[in-house]
């Protein structure tokens, strides 16, 4: 039998239930993989041909996104959801990635330096085929919603019209809306000797006006802005569909330039360069540069005006624009024209993540309705007691959105700030909701005199300027707030609760992978776990000291923090199940995470692969191994799992000569996260909690619906179901066994 052939035999044992682990004892150095792949010439780990480019990789991870929008049996509006979700991706990736590449280009030209990335590219190259595959998915996202969802909109009877399609009475209907609502707050500016070419914000959309005046021979190009605070997706009066708003403005513009002998209309929109954090600009350029005290809200608020600003990285442009017009706004907005982007169609497509229309339940997914956890289910709303009674009974495994964020880590922080017996709270925010609940809890315990600490990132990128004001409220109501790590972006997803209780002080912790966001709670996939063990307990209390006093812990304990201990205590665990293998002792890998870029945890994983360890990795997101390869990688398997949640847990395995090690906790295995951030991962001890995980890995190694299998060219294939199996999808499987979970009233 060939290595591939035991690879899928083992599969196909998994997927039936009678594989429960990641490996067999077989697997050991008498086994005929190991035999096999002993005879193959081992590939070079550290050869740039191992690596697959970070940033195609991402473009890789996008394409399998698209599929779910142009998947016909998935709900419609899930289907316009999805490609705006495109909309949104690609924006991002232009914004972060291609100006990351843009300021690399910049940087090393100045210092006349040539840098390759890990897989050998230089970053001219790495622009030139990130545009060239950013411009090919945008034109089949274009060619999807007009050719696909828009007529499949008309035909459900919710059309997202073209104006010219409108009847002479709406036509009528829209002049009004536009006259009434949209008119009055419009800018019309004019480029000419005494009106230079205005600024255009990132990611607005625009009009490109070219007014032939009466008397005059050439045109005025005048530019007029697409307001935001107005909907996107305007509503016929009569409830019959949607028109753009910028083709309201468009064939109304009559009403603007009433004395214009003709008038001609395009489109555009500028995406601009997302600078760096403060910390990755001023401090990993320059490692010994000072850092004034108290400087990085102004270094934060900053960068953000200076983000208004910034370069451009893609412009799009009616695809009708004129040639001669296309190059003129390029070489005033100083764009290079390789960043030229015709679009056919509509721009903007991110907005479609807005598009709701009341109704229509059969469009949609069946609604999700997160389910108590069942040890959290018989708990007394009025008593704050309960829930910390329920956790000194064991510690608790919880996996959002199929169990309820706001009955499980929300009810615990809400608890805490009202419970007479709790001294203090203190949490970590990296990114939460606009009108958090968590944050009322935090202000409510201030109030009560209950220590409050929070540790606010207020570099994480897009959510800058809220975590400032939720810094600055905290601050107000009373709550210390720390405002990130010098040095280093914090990741941590924590929570601690301290409690005075008959038999003295209890810590109670809650370690996640996912954000403290009642929003994106619902929407992505994450898991956390609740515990008042005190070793933990201690050790995320001593993690809080460091994180707000800014003094490094002499030690971590129980917890692996990055960046002090992280990248070694993982290198350590693969490198062990090498000896395990070695020794004839069952070994194995398996991860669940969003990306895999870090060189040199890959090569940790090639070495160990090529010594005959079984390696299965669920990576979301990039990855930038390269699986299957024979003499390199033959015994991993990379695979990714997409659907209508976001997978977003972090969990590793490792087999552990037959006695499972699982850990859990906010870090990817990518450089950032192991180099230039706080992050924490722990280890699962708790017997009920570590089968709770196992079943979870399993649950998503079964799955033959909704993952995507690595092949050994980097490419991705979609599983189907084999010709009389039953559908297995991870997420749908999960609602199902989690709800009838929460029927039985949990034990431990």
């Amino acid at each position: 039998m060939s290595p591939q052939e035991h690879q899928h035999k083992e599969a196909l044992l998994a997927k039936e239930g009678r594989l429960t682990g990641i490996s067999a004892a077989k697997d050991g150095p008498t086994g005929k993989a190991s035999t096999t792949a002993e005879k193959l010439e081992k590939i070079d780990v550290d050869s740039p041909k191992t690596i697959i480019n970070r940033e195609l990789s991402w473009l890789s991870f996008a394409r399998r996104v698209l599929a779910l929008a142009e998947d016909p049996n998935l709900p419609l509006l899930e289907r316009v959801k999805f490609a705006g979700i495109m909309g949104m991706l690609y924006d991002e990736f232009a914004m972060k990635r291609m100006g990351g590449l843009k300021r690399k280009i910049e940087k090393r030209k100045r210092k006349n330096k040539k840098k390759l990335s890990p897989d050998g590219l230089s970053a001219e190259k790495e622009l030139q085929a990130c545009r060239e595959e950013l411009h090919k998915q945008a034109r089949l996202v274009s060619r999807l919603v007009t050719h696909k969802l828009r007529p499949a909109l008309a035909a459900a009877g919710i059309p997202i019209q073209e104006y010219t399609e409108l009847s002479d009475k709406q036509q009528k209907q829209m002049q009004r809306y536009f006259l009434k609502s949209v008119e009055p707050i419009l800018t019309p500016l004019a480029v000419d000797v005494s009106h230079p070419f205005p600024f255009i914000s990132n990611l607005g959309l625009n009009l490109a006006v070219e007014v032939k005046e009466i008397k005059k021979k050439r045109n005025r190009f005048v530019r007029i802005k697409v307001p935001a605070n107005r909907p996107r997706w305007v509503p016929l009066p009569d409830s019959t569909g949607f028109v753009p708003l910028e083709q309201v403005i468009a064939s109304n513009l009559n009403l603007i330039f009433p004395g214009a002998a003709g008038l001609k209309c395009y489109f555009f929109r500028v995406t601009r360069v997302a600078k760096d954090d403060p910390w990755e600009r001023t401090i990993l350029e320059d490692p010994e540069a000072d850092i004034i005290p108290g400087r990085l809200i102004g270094m934060v608020t900053e960068e953000l005006t200076a983000r208004k600003f910034a370069g451009v990285t893609r412009l799009q442009v009616s695809a009708d624009m004129p040639k001669k017009l296309q190059r003129w706004i390029c070489k005033q907005l100083e764009a290079d024209p390789s960043e030229l982007e015709p679009v056919k169609g509509l721009m903007s497509l991110a907005d479609l993540m807005k598009f709701q229309v009341e109704g229509y339940p059969e469009l949609r997914d069946p609604p999700h309705r997160p389910v108590t956890h069942p040890r959290l289910r018989q708990l007394d709303p009025g008593d704050s007691e309960d829930i910390f009674a329920e956790i000194r009974r064991g510690d608790i495994l919880l996996h959002h959105p199929y169990h309820s964020f706001d009955s499980s880590v929300l009810h615990f922080l809400q608890s805490a700030a009202v419970d007479p017996q709790v001294l203090a709270i203190k949490l970590t925010i990296y990114r939460t909701s606009s009108d958090s609940p968590i944050i009322q809890a935090l202000m409510e315990a201030a109030h009560q005199g209950k220590q409050v600490a929070v540790l606010v990132e207020i570099t994480a990128r897009f959510d800058e300027a809220p975590n400032i004001a939720w810094g600055r409220q905290l601050e107000r109501e009373g709550a210390h707030v720390a405002y990130g790590v010098e040095r280093l972006k914090t990741h941590v997803k924590l929570a601690l609760v301290v409690r005075e209780e008959k038999d003295g002080i209890r810590r109670y912790v809650h370690v996640g992978t996912g954000n403290y966001h009642t929003v994106t709670a619902r929407i992505y996939e994450d898991m956390g776990i609740l515990s008042c063990e005190p070793e933990l307990g201690s050790n995320v209390a001593a993690l809080f000291n460091e994180l707000t006093s800014a003094t490094p812990s002499p030690g971590y304990g129980r917890l692996m923090v990055a960046p002090y201990n992280l990248r070694e205590s993982f290198t350590d665990l693969i490198r062990r199940e090498i000896q395990h293998h070695q020794a004839g002792r069952p070994s194995g890998i398996h991860t669940k995470m969003n990306q895999l870029q870090d060189a040199d945890m890959i090569r940790e994983l090639y070495l160990a692969s090529q010594a005959g360890v079984p390696i299965s990795l669920n990576i979301r997101g990039l990855c930038c191994l390269r699986a299957g390869v024979p003499g390199l990688s033959e015994t991993i398997r990379v695979y990714s799992t997409l659907g209508r949640f976001l997978e977003h847990s972090r969990i590793y395995r490792f087999e552990n000569g037959g006695d499972p090690e699982f850990f859990i906790g906010s870090a990817d295995w990518m450089r950032r996260n192991l180099n230039r951030r706080m992050e924490t991962i722990m280890p699962v001890t708790d017997p009920t909690l570590k089968l709770e995980l196992e079943q979870s890995l399993q649950v998503y190694e079964n799955d033959n619906c909704s993952a995507w299998d690595m092949r050994s060219d980097g490419k991705y294939v979609k599983r189907r179901p084999r010709k009389g199996q039953k559908r297995r999808a991870a997420q749908e499987m999960f609602i199902e066994l989690i709800g009838k979970q929460s029927k039985h009233k949990g034990k431990v």
